[in-house]
């Protein structure tokens, strides 16, 4: 109990850190997810066996605890002075896990790894990595998306990283903005997987790979979507209250794929997925 008091400090270091977090990311697509991995993670924490030995504690976790503890919390204070909202992030969240290593002990910590790695989705990742990742596909979706569009004798055409329709232009990267949300995705599904402790870690596997396509598939209904609407109701209504209700509706989607394949994955394998 002699650490609680540590607990409870590297708190009130979390609260200003979960405003900027509400402010500067779980505003934007890429950062969607925070308020439900939050809450739903802490729900995990909840039913977790967090029973300690504290001979385990003092021989095994201590010292590489408060190292890690102490390097954690330098990058909390270097992401907070200059502003740095992932490292920030990064330095609270490990700084909390050398103090779950000190209270219960690094045993208990392993044993639960999985709400804690669940809970790291909390971290905001760079633009660029996003960037990086993403553009690709975004070129693909936006190629095929065109593609199609032109097959069913629509004015559509594409250059560089702009779609044109008609007389109004949309940008490759906001139109495929969507694929931002592959975090998010990503994280949902993990909990849902989780949570189904019949199956194998293989089917696991499986279902995570599914997320990539699902995510590209979804957004490339997102891009047809905004060219049909831009085209027949104007580029006001397209890049107005649309755009933005556009990828929580195809969010819902994508998540509501995701179960249905898992139900069907489950009625088509049965037994041999356990």
């Amino acid at each position: 109990m002699a650490n609680w008091p540590l607990a409870l400090v590297c708190l009130a270091f979390a609260i200003p850190t979960i405003i900027r977090l509400a402010e500067n990311s779980w505003t934007l697509e890429i950062g969607a997810h925070g308020p439900i991995v939050l809450a739903t993670g802490f729900w995990l924490l909840s039913r977790c066996d967090w029973s300690r030995s504290p001979l385990d504690v003092a021989r095994n976790g201590a010292p590489l605890a408060w190292a890690g503890i102490a390097a954690s919390l330098a990058l909390y204070v270097f992401g907070r002075a200059y502003d740095f909202l992932m490292l920030e992030t990064a330095g609270l969240y490990f700084a909390l896990i050398g103090v779950l290593v000190l209270t219960v002990g690094p045993r208990a910590v392993l044993r639960n790894a999985f709400p804690l790695f669940y809970l790291a989705f909390l971290i905001p990742p760079p633009g660029w990595v996003i960037d990086l990742v993403t553009a690709p596909l975004q070129h693909f979706i936006s190629y095929a998306a065109t593609e199609v569009m032109r097959a069913l004798d629509y004015p559509v055409s594409r250059s560089g990283v702009a779609i044109e329709v008609a007389q109004y232009r949309l940008l490759v990267e906001q139109a495929c903005s969507g694929m931002n949300s592959i975090v998010g995705l990503t994280a949902v599904t993990l909990f849902y997987i989780y949570l189904l402790h019949g199956s194998s870690w293989r089917y696991a596997l499986l279902l995570i790979a599914l997320i990539l396509p699902i995510a590209v598939f979804v957004n490339f209904l997102r891009v047809m979507t905004l060219i049909l609407v831009t085209y027949h109701y104007g580029d006001g209504v397209a890049q107005g209250v649309f755009h933005n209700t556009a990828g929580v509706a195809l969010f819902a989607v994508a998540l509501a794929m995701m179960f249905a394949v898992d139900a069907g994955l489950r009625k088509l394998l049965g037994h041999r997925i356990r």
